[in-house]
């Protein structure tokens, strides 16, 4: 029997949605779920308020508190404007960058979004149409603006889509200004949003940004005689019908290739991804199209963009000519290995270089590291920290990349959120370097392992929708600490972190501080034979994710399988341990 106090408070709450400030359609699905004898989906739209998280709001599209509609929108931009107008308050001309993906409703969102800035009287720099996130991130810094909002769900299923706040660096808000926004927010009842903007606030940009930013891409580029000499290089790319689709192929072009191929049906732009079952490139099945059309033509690399184009996913062949998927761990470890490599070998390397991972993300790039004598940062998952790390050092270091296990690469600091546009056009020059060596991108991969050591990632995503959802969730967490693994699938732990705590307890029972800007609802534990497991909740889905990590040797690139398939033992072993399996 469901909740009779939650579902009063749900009903009362969502009455509320009934008042004259809401339209028509608003009040009569509010009304549809109030008379409803299944009050499953009233709970799930009205049990509480879409949230700041790790990427801003993210949602499920309809009406009510908990769900992505103008009022929500509308309530997170005033508490926005009014946090920028108490941050700035002695600033003439306070502006914004808005900009939006290929959703449905994103070009709505935006256009309240825009409105809603001007009506406080704010300038609103808003972009003519969809553009990739991290362009977003690069117009804030070139107007100089204070902060921005990108309406995207990123890579969720179709009927979500979310709301992304940035602050002046260009980067997505941090402490304190996520909790001020939030306080902020939490004030606003729907009577309090200026709705009616102002015209002459709004301006509309486009190509005069583009170039600009492409420009700046140019810049990631490290050999460009490689590109002329493999110019010819054969490129599948798709943007799963969203907002890389003009941006990255323009990269390319812009970086001297020349046989670049878009796979027609998605360059479509339709939120409805009518040709995916979601606009994800890290799964395979999001890729089918792409590799229809990469075997076709015998293509050298196929690579993918999320809606947004902010990450990157991509296939090759391997030693026996079959395509795989390379997965966002060896995504970030090629990137990053290529930059390293390049740079030293062309005399482009400073003392003052450094680059970023996130703690989740693969230890063989702390390994090349190590070996190259260049500085590795870790940090929290999300862009936002590695803008951060760069934040603290500008001006005194020089960063050179960074990225995370899911699929997104910064290669560049001239904007402060993942990029897939740059990232595509790096990949592409590597697999120009690969076959100027007459090696694919597949062999500098297995060269990397056998230089470094094996490694296999695995993720675990349990997904826990609803507020019931949450609270196994987190008594996941909770159980966790009480009760933390000491031994994962055979492996012994010898290293416990709790950055709630920011506390690493050692097999001895030896406490240690954590240095990290802030606290995060993270662990992760560290085995005698190199395994790594991170567990943590997701900041914008309803699930609780598990990292895992297996090492290995590798004597020979023929070794791979079998360094493969001992590792996907151990994962299951490791499931076991932690009650997945």
């Amino acid at each position: 029997m469901q909740n009779k106090e939650l579902i009063a408070q749900c009903e009362q709450k969502a009455k509320q949605w009934l008042a004259p400030a809401f339209d028509e359609a608003t009040h009569k699905s509010v009304q549809d779920m109030l008379d409803s004898d299944n009050k499953d989906l009233l709970i799930e739209s009205f049990y509480k308020d879409l949230e700041f998280g790790t990427g801003g709001l993210r949602g499920i599209m309809g009406s009510g508190s908990n769900r992505m509609n103008v009022y929500t929108v509308g309530m997170a931009t005033q508490g926005f404007a009014n946090y920028l107008k108490m941050s700035f308050k002695d600033k003439e001309q306070i502006s914004v960058v808005v900009c939006h993906d290929c959703r449905n409703n994103s070009r709505l969102f935006a256009e309240t979004v825009a409105n809603i800035f001007s009506a406080n009287g704010i300038k609103v720099y808003l972009f003519e149409d969809l553009r990739p996130t991290p362009e977003c991130s690069f117009a804030i810094r070139y107007f100089k603006a204070q902060g921005g909002v990108n309406i995207t769900a990123s890579h969720n299923p179709r009927e979500y889509n979310g709301y992304k706040a940035y602050w002046d660096d260009g980067a997505q808000v941090l402490a304190p200004h996520d909790k001020g926004i939030i306080d902020q927010v939490n004030l606003v009842k729907i009577e309090d949003v200026k709705f009616e903007g102002n015209k002459d606030l709004i301006e509309i940009i486009g190509e005069e940004v583009d170039k600009v930013y492409l420009e700046n891409v140019k810049t990631v580029c490290i050999d460009p005689e490689v590109i002329k000499r493999q110019h010819d290089l054969c490129i599948v790319y798709t943007p799963l019908h969203g907002a890389g689709r003009v941006m990255i192929p323009r990269a390319l072009r812009d970086w001297g290739f020349t046989n670049i191929h878009c796979v027609e049906e998605q360059m479509v732009k339709d939120g409805n991804f009518p040709t995916v079952d979601r606009p994800n490139p890290e799964i395979a099945e999001a890729l089918t199209l792409g590799l229809r059309d990469a075997k076709k033509l015998d293509a050298d690399i196929l690579m993918a963009s999320d809606p947004d184009a902010d990450r990157v996913g991509m296939a090759c062949k391997d030693s026996n000519g079959e395509w795989i998927l390379i997965n966002g761990n060896q995504t970030c470890l090629i990137f990053l290995w290529y930059i390293i490599t390049n740079r030293q070998a062309l005399g482009k390397m400073t003392p003052k270089d450094y680059i970023v991972k996130t703690i989740v993300t693969t230890e063989v790039i702390a390994e090349i590291a190590k070996k190259q004598h260049i500085e590795m940062r870790d940090c929290y998952t999300g862009f936002k920290w590695i803008a951060h790390e760069i934040a603290i050092s500008e001006g005194e270091k020089n960063y050179i990349g960074g990225g995370e296990e899911s699929y997104g690469f910064m290669a560049s600091d001239f904007n402060r959120d993942k990029d897939a546009v740059s990232a595509c056009a790096l990949l592409a020059e590597i697999c120009a370097y690969a076959k100027d060596k007459g090696k694919t991108l597949y062999d500098l991969l297995m060269d990397i392992y056998l230089e470094y050591g094996f490694s296999e990632e695995f993720t675990i995503n349990v997904e826990r929708p609803g507020k019931s959802g949450a609270d196994e969730i987190q008594q996941m967490m909770r159980d966790f600490r009480a009760n933390p693994p000491k031994e994962l699938g055979g492996s012994t732990v010898c290293l416990w972190k709790d950055y709630a705590s920011l506390e690493a307890t050692d097999a001895e029972g030896n406490k240690t501080k954590l240095v990290m800007p802030e606290t995060s609802n993270v662990l992760q534990w560290f085995c005698t034979d190199g395994t790594k497991v991170s567990v943590r909740p997701s900041g914008t889905e309803p699930k609780i994710k598990f990292y895992l990590e297996i090492k290995d040797n590798m004597q020979t690139a023929t070794d791979f399988k079998a360094c493969r398939a001992r590792a996907y033992e151990k994962i299951e072993d490791i499931k076991k341990s932690l009650g997945l399996a």
